[in-house]
């Protein structure tokens, strides 16, 4: 087969989905700067009440911190979130909350206390965009303590695709009971 007859079958060959393109991001620029996927939870920003909600659907809840501008931000939505299975992944199994560091809304704390998002960071040591936190399966006990001991997982910064998958499955298994997150990327490699 030539090169010319290759070429004419790249149409066909897309039309049939034999050649694979990676899922284009659902990502929206927001009038707040940040992008937005239509999937991410839609809150009454109150944390008690998004963690018990995701708990009923037999979900994990996930806070994403970002902000206006953030390069890193804007990768994790175009990159990571676009990859299919990536997203597949975590709309299974998680409800993401999105939260803008520098943020002026009304969020309600676990503990009840109503802060700024800006003042929510403050409280959870939140210094990098993107952050996400996790926490745990049920709101038992955790309004109780204090705001960083609540959560049960935190990726400050940006991860790549493998490692970003590779956090969510991490909290989803529960594997933050068994050791850190450097650990079970050691063991998955095995």
């Amino acid at each position: 087969m030539t090169r010319r007859d290759l070429v004419a079958l790249l149409p066909a060959a897309a039309a049939f989905g034999a050649i694979h393109t990676p899922a284009r991001a659902d990502a929206v620029l927001g009038d707040d700067g940040l992008y937005h996927q239509s999937w991410f939870l839609n809150s009454f920003l109150d944390l008690r009440e998004d963690l018990e909600s995701a708990s009923s659907e037999g979900k994990r809840l996930a806070v994403m911190w970002e902000l206006r501008g953030c390069p890193y931000c804007r990768e994790t939505h175009l990159v990571n979130f676009a990859d299919q299975a990536i997203a597949d992944y975590i709309r299974a199994n998680f409800e993401v909350l999105q939260l803008n560091l520098l943020g002026a809304r009304k969020v309600i704390d676990f503990d009840g206390r109503e802060l700024t998002e800006k003042e929510l960071a403050e409280r959870y040591a939140i210094r990098f965009t993107p952050t996400l936190q996790f926490f745990p399966p049920s709101v038992d006990g955790v309004a109780a303590k204090e705001p960083l001991a609540r959560e049960v997982a935190r990726a400050p910064g940006y991860l790549k695709p493998p490692h970003f998958l590779a956090m969510f499955r991490f909290v989803r298994d529960k594997a933050y009971e068994r050791g850190s997150f450097r650990d079970y990327l050691t063991s998955s490699k095995d």
